[in-house]
Parts: C-alpha cells; sequence; structure tokens
C-alpha cells in the first residue's frame, strides 16, 4: 500500500496548497495545453505588432524608414533581453506560475494602451501625403506614449517567454517513461503552436490593423490575451509547481569570486584535494578546461564560518564549478548564433518597406505588406513538417539517429539565412533598376511583383525553423540540470542582442555611407538609398560567422569527445570513483 502511495507522488514537485503533487490529480498534457494557450496569444499579440509596425512608424507617424526600422528592433531586443530579469525573478522569488500571470496582465495593459494610443488623433501628427515637404515628424509627447505602451509589451513578453516553456515542462515528470516521452513531444510541438500563432499574426491581425483600424487589431490583442489568462488560472489546481531554488547567476557569481579571491594561489596537481560536499552520485567529473576556475574549489582557511558552514562566497564544490564550466563552453555557440537573428530582423522590417512599394494585387485583393511575412512563416511551419515527417524517419533507418544534431541543424540555418540574404541582394537590384524608371516618389508603386520577396522570405524563415530548434536543443540538453532555465533565458539573449546588432548597424551604415555628401545605403525613402549593398553586407558576414561557428563547434564537438574518451578510460581501469 505504501508502494503504491509512493509511485502516486511526483517527486520535487507540489501542488498549489504546498502538498505533494499526485500524479493522477495533476499535471499532464491538459494543464500543458493551458500554459501552451498564453504562448500562442502571446505570439499573435507580439508579432501582430512586431510585423506591421514598421508601416505605422512611416506611413503615420512619419518617420525615416532607418529611424522605424531601429524602432522595431530594439523593441523586439528589448522582449527576448528582459527573460533574463524575469527568469531571476521566476528562479529567486515568484515562481514560473505567478511570474506568468503577473508579467500576462502587464501584457494585457500594454496592449490596451497601444490600442488607446492608435486611436487617439492627438497621439499622431496631422496626416499627409508622402514625401511632403511640409509632413511633420510625431512630437516628442506622442513618441513617449508610444513608447510606453511598446516597452509595457516587451516587459510582458520577456517575463511569459522565460517561464512558459518551463512551466509548461513542469507538468510532466522526466522519472516516469510514458510522462518523459509526454514531454519531449510536448516540447517537438512547441514551437509548432507558437508559429501557428504568428502565422495567424501575419495574416488575419495585420489585414485588420490595415483595412479596418490598428485600434480594433490591439484591442483583439488584449482581449485574446485576457481569455487566455482566465483559461491558465482556471488551471490552478490542476498544475504541478516547483519550489524557487534560487538563481544560478547567483551560483556563476560566486564561482567568479571564490576563483579572484585565490587567483594568486597554485592550481593543486592533485585534483583529489579540491573540495566537493556533493553526493557521489550527484557529483560530475573534473575537467581540465578553465583551470583558473579551479581555484573557487581550493580549500583554505576563513573558508568556513564559526559553526563549519562553508562560506559559498569563498569556497565552491568541484561540481558547481564543472556546472560554470558547462555553462562556459556554451558561450562560443552563443555569441556565433546572434548574427542570425540581426539578419532575421531585416524580414520584419526593410523587407516590410520593400513590399510596400511593390505591387501586392491578386486581382482585386491589395495584400497588406505586414502580410508578406505569411511565407515567412509558411517555411517555417512546412520546414519543421519536412523535417519530422520525412528527414528524421529516414535517419532513423539509415543511420540510426532521431535526425541531425543540434549543432548540425544551426550550422543548416546559419547557411539558409546568408544565402537569403544574398538573394535579398539580388531581388533589391532588381526592384531598384524598375525604380529609376517611374518618377521617384516613395507613393509611388512600382510595376514589379511583390512575390519576388518570397525566396528570401522562404529562405530565412526554413533557416529558422531548423536553428531556434537547434538552439533550443542544444542550450537545454548541454546545461547543467540546476541550469535549464538560465540556459533557456541565455538562448533567448541571442535573440535580443541580434535585434540590438541590427540597430547598431544600421546606425553605423547609415553615418558611414553618408559622409562627404554621398549617397546613403539606407535612405528616408528606399528608393533612393542602396538596400542592396546593406544586404550583401549582411551575407558577407554571414559567410564569415559561419566559418567562426565551424570552428567554435568543432572545437566543442572535440571536447565532448575527449571528456568521454577520459570517462571511458577512468571506467575501463576501475576508476576510484564513479562521479
Amino acid at each position: 500500500m505504501d508502494v503504491e502511495k509512493m509511485s502516486s507522488v511526483v517527486a520535487g514537485a507540489v501542488d498549489y496548497s504546498g502538498s505533494s503533487a499526485d500524479r493522477a490529480a495533476t499535471g499532464g498534457w491538459i494543464p500543458a495545453a493551458l500554459i501552451l494557450g498564453i504562448e500562442i496569444c502571446e505570439r499573435l499579440s507580439t508579432m501582430g505588432i512586431a510585423v506591421n509596425l514598421v508601416t505605422y512608424l512611416g506611413g503615420v507617424m512619419h518617420l525615416p524608414s532607418s529611424t522605424s526600422a531601429n524602432i522595431v528592433t530594439d523593441f523586439m531586443g528589448t522582449c527576448f533581453l528582459l527573460c533574463l530579469l524575469a527568469g531571476f525573478l521566476a528562479d529567486s522569488f515568484l515562481g514560473r506560475y505567478k511570474t506568468i500571470a503577473i508579467f500576462t496582465s502587464i501584457q494585457i495593459l500594454g496592449t490596451s494602451m497601444l490600442s488607446l494610443v492608435t486611436k487617439l488623433p492627438s497621439l499622431r501628427p496631422p496626416a499627409c501625403i508622402a514625401n511632403d515637404s511640409n509632413c511633420k515628424q510625431a512630437n516628442s509627447y506622442q513618441m513617449g506614449m508610444l513608447y510606453f505602451a511598446l516597452y509595457m509589451i516587451a516587459l510582458g513578453t520577456g517575463g511569459l517567454k522565460s517561464s512558459v516553456s518551463g512551466f509548461g515542462s513542469d507538468q510532466f515528470d522526466e522519472n516516469d517513461a510514458k510522462e518523459k516521452s509526454q514531454m519531449t513531444y510536448f516540447f517537438n510541438r512547441f514551437f509548432f503552436f507558437i508559429s501557428i500563432g504568428t502565422l495567424t499574426a501575419v495574416t488575419v491581425l495585420v489585414y485588420i490593423q490595415d483595412e479596418v483600424g490598428r485600434s480594433l487589431a490591439y484591442g483583439i490583442c488584449s482581449i485574446s490575451m485576457l481569455v487566455a489568462l482566465v483559461i491558465f488560472l482556471s488551471g490552478t489546481r490542476k498544475y504541478r509547481y516547483k519550489k524557487c531554488s534560487g538563481s544560478p547567476l547567483l551560483q556563476i557569481a560566486q564561482v567568479i569570486v571564490a576563483a579572484l579571491r585565490k587567483r594568486k594561489m597554485d592550481r593543486p596537481h592533485d585534483i583529489s584535494t579540491l573540495y566537493d560536499d556533493n553526493p557521489d552520485e550527484s557529483r560530475i567529473r573534473h575537467t581540465d578546461q578553465f583551470r583558473c576556475l579551479d581555484k573557487a574549489a581550493i580549500e583554505t582557511e576563513g573558508d568556513f564560518d564559526k559553526v563549519s558552514e562553508r562560506i559559498p562566497w569563498r569556497l565552491c564544490s568541484v561540481t558547481k564549478v564543472e556546472e560554470v564550466k558547462m555553462i562556459t563552453r556554451l558561450l562560443p555557440i552563443w555569441a556565433t548564433t546572434i548574427m542570425f537573428w540581426t539578419t532575421y530582423a531585416q524580414m520584419i522590417t526593410f523587407s516590410v518597406d520593400q513590399a510596400s512599394t511593390m505591387r501586392r494585387n491578386i486581382s482585386h485583393f491589395l495584400i497588406p505588406a505586414g502580410s508578406l511575412t505569411v511565407f515567412f512563416v509558411s517555411a517555417i511551419l512546412l520546414t519543421l513538417v519536412f523535417y519530422d515527417r520525412i528527414i528524421m524517419p529516414l535517419m532513423k533507418r539509415f543511420k540510426g539517429k532521431e535526425g541531425f544534431s543540434s549543432l548540425k541543424r544551426i550550422g543548416i540555418g546559419l547557411v539558409l539565412s546568408t544565402i537569403g540574404m544574398a538573394v535579398a541582394a539580388v531581388v533589391e537590384v532588381k526592384r531598384l533598376a524598375v525604380g529609376k524608371t517611374v518618377e521617384p516618389s516613395s507613393s509611388t508603386t512600382l510595376p514589379i511583383s511583390v512575390f519576388l520577396l518570397i525566396p528570401q522570405f522562404f529562405l530565412v524563415g526554413s533557416g529558422e525553423a531548423l536553428i531556434y530548434t537547434g538552439q533550443l536543443d542544444f542550450f537545454i540538453t548541454k546545461s547543467p540540470k540546476g541550469m535549464k532555465t538560465m540556459s533557456t533565458g541565455l538562448f533567448l539573449t541571442t535573440l535580443s542582442l541580434g535585434f540590438f546588432f541590427s540597430s547598431v548597424l544600421v546606425s553605423v551604415v547609415k553615418q558611414i555611407t553618408r559622409r562627404n555628401g554621398g549617397q546613403g545605403w539606407l535612405e528616408d525613402n528606399i528608393n533612393n538609398g542602396r538596400l542592396d549593398c546593406f544586404y550583401g553586407l549582411l551575407a558577407v558576414l554571414g559567410a564569415v560567422n559561419f566559418v567562426v561557428y565551424l570552428i567554435c563547434a568543432k572545437c566543442y564537438s572535440d571536447q565532448k569527445a575527449k571528456s568521454k574518451e577520459i570517462e571511458a578510460t577512468s571506467q575501463g581501469s576501475g576508476g576510484e570513483n564513479k562521479c
């Protein structure tokens, strides 16, 4: 009887009242689906705003195209950067459930305010004909109100994204074979379903923005998030919760501080003398990389307090040091994936600007410029289905592997995005050539089909499908168990830094190419600029970045192979410890 009772309790999880979580009464697919609903609505809201924001900034607020692009990329960059802050709060104080509830409420307030900002005539400049010299840009008050709404949304998005996937995985027990397979299925479908939310955003929501009204579209975002929040809260009694265990950032800081305190000490030749208070079964084998960090595990006088308790800022265990080393090894891969998201940023900024100048008619129906990203999202969905239904079964049959490794998926994604930028440069050359045959005016629709942009959207979209799933898999599976949330936040910061780098690159290119009164690559009217050169620059940077990535990936793989070889040798010789 006691054994049956033990098997019905999920280790390490509690229910809403704080008691041990019952397997039959909590967790599983239904609670996970309620959590997934929040993420789908967040994607609908955030992407519905981001993909068409550049046309609002240029057409309604009368800002230059480069300024509009930077506002969008700064907004998206902030969304993902705030994931680190929200992740710290979730791990250390609030827990994932409260974090999701609080930040969803903040996002609802933000989208409601954005709906109001786009509705009131006093919060936008007077309407005017494009390229008119008397056309007034939005003043500081109008832009301030818009910024306040956008960054409230960014705060809500950051809080959600830091905890949704983690709280979803909390609903499954890794120690139970059946639930572990369900969790794998959950993660495999997670990106697919949020892409459905994005697809709805770039089609239905963008159409409503352009043809009915932005205020109504943003109001729909608020209502959908409110409904999702109510549904999420309805599952409170069914969820499994994990207690706050403290932020991994604190552990990293402690190892670094302890190592710096003992930087002048010599590292012992016998590593068995290094301090480690973890049980044998949970210890991590010592590695020779980043030896300077090993000094944090050297025992000295003053490392313990009066009651013989270890002072964590002076002495850390070998296992804690090795966990920090594991995170450190991820950083080269982390750094070389940032460039992809800089390329991605062009798909929701300058590529939308391009579309707004091209012929977008299908019979009498005018496709909104922001809806061209439907090809981008379609490429993601098609690539995921193709990979899941064709590539994975073939590789399992002929090579006995479950598809490409995470590093290979990331590499393929980088290649596709680089080719996408090269293709985009060629298409832009053709668009500019057509533009020279008509009278220069940003209000003129060029006699060239917008469907020429499909290849660049498709290539970068397919690249995202592979690189996003590859990054998520890599950062979760290659990080220490206690740092999964932080490693997910680390992955999301590549998106943030990619968007911020795009803003910096746009500003630098604009300033340098306008020197001495020359023609700038990124003019206020893209028909007067050289966007093809900017795309070409991104293709070159992407190619260089890919070469660096290959080197980093090979070094990481070699180090992992070396570690496995050492471990096998140790076990084969009857090693003293099986750490």
